[in-house]
């Protein structure tokens, strides 16, 4: 193998949406892109999930930030590539005491930090939210900057638009074996780059594995369900509730946490134990998304345990009201996160960069990532 098969000026390594994002910036700049991918679409976390773009989720200051100019570069590709990313924004559904006591410290403290957020009386909250479950119901926070997307259908037309429009080759089902300075090893062949960024995903074992083990990226396993309805419905903005606000780093601030944190711990504790929070969105024709539950550890078990979806469904019904819903699949989603930002970055080599650990924020934070890696990278 003494000749290239192609030469290009950024190879990347892995067609989720961090690979497609960063080819997406760079073929925008010029440059000539190739992407490998060793299946024949992407398999992996960038279609598992719930096609949110949550910014609400990501604490004040550079990650919400870093949200904000994700969710720029998201409607200009949205634009340019057609895709039905929907401005739908999100509601925080009370239902407890301590619930609005977060939610409105939340908003009285953030909004000039720049979330665009407030709070809703249950009459506003059911106007804009029918499936919001009425009794109890205390109130709501809604936020503006959130959008659903079908994950699954948004990278293939993605893929095709950097491939048709942007003039970037993606090299389907061909797996990366090995990777130096100036060249990979792809299908068999050795193509050359300039420049090399492996986005491997929940991959860690094939392409340098000691070192992304070093890293202390830690691997979890989620459980999702989809379904459908047999009454049609426009579900509107994207439906979460109290165990949400124990989930994401945005509200860890909040001095009022620690008291729902303790009711929620003594009446939600199976929920808490199978790392539970419920998040509903839904997808082109009426699909709803459904999860999710989180399991952390590099061992994680390949079956889906039905108790646990179970209690997805019961803390579902909890804080919605909906038609009877007949479950269209389930699946297991993958990630890994990281303590160390939004991201890790690792460079192996010269001219090597690994890019992963974006955790459960990937179709948040991959926008805003990729385009601030590739102004660090493009003229080194």
């Amino acid at each position: 193998m003494s000749s290239y098969a192609g030469t290009f000026d950024l190879a990347i390594v892995g067609a989720g949406i961090v690979g497609q994002s960063l080819a997406w910036h760079a073929a925008r700049r010029g440059m000539r892109v190739a992407i490998f991918e060793r299946a024949g679409t992407p398999l992996g976390a960038s279609i598992r999930n719930f096609g949110l773009i949550w910014p609400i989720g990501q604490p004040a200051g550079p990650r919400f930030d870093l949200a904000l100019d994700s969710l720029r570069h998201w409607h200009e590709a949205a634009a340019a590539a057609a895709l039905d990313l929907r401005p739908t924004g999100s509601l925080h559904l009370a239902y407890r005491a301590e619930e609005v006591a977060v939610l409105e410290e939340f908003v009285g403290t953030q909004t000039g930090e720049g979330h665009d957020c407030r709070m809703l009386t249950p009459a506003e909250t059911l106007a804009q939210a029918p499936a919001a479950r009425p009794d109890g119901l205390r109130g709501a926070m809604f936020s503006n900057t959130e959008c659903q997307i079908s994950s699954p259908l948004a990278l293939t037309i993605l893929a095709r638009h950097l491939v048709d429009r942007l003039g970037v080759a993606i090299h389907w089902r061909h797996a990366v074996t090995a990777v130096e300075t100036g060249h990979l090893v792809a299908g068999g062949a050795r193509w050359a780059a300039r420049r090399i960024v492996v986005c491997p995903g929940a991959e860690l074992d094939t392409l340098f594995p000691g070192l992304l083990h070093e890293a202390g990226l830690r691997p979890v396993r989620l459980q999702m369900l989809a379904a459908r309805t047999g009454t049609p419905f426009d579900l509107g903005p994207a439906l979460c509730a109290g165990l949400t606000l124990l989930h994401y780093p945005a509200f860890e601030g909040c001095r009022t946490l620690p008291a729902l944190r303790a009711r929620l711990e003594h009446e939600c504790d199976d929920a808490l134990a199978d790392g539970i929070h419920i998040l509903l969105s839904q997808h082109e024709g009426g699909e709803l998304i459904i999860g999710d539950s989180h399991d952390y550890g590099p061992d994680t078990t390949p079956f889906n345990s039905e108790p646990v979806d179970q209690r997805i469904l019961h803390y579902l019904a909890e804080m919605t009201v909906l038609p009877p819903l007949r479950i269209t699949r389930r699946w297991q989603g993958v990630y890994v996160s990281s303590h160390h930002g939004p991201a890790t970055r690792l460079d192996p080599c010269d001219r090597v960069t690994v890019l992963t650990g974006l955790g459960g924020a990937g179709m948040t934070l991959s926008f805003g990532v990729t385009a601030r890696l590739l102004q660090e990278v493009a003229d080194v």
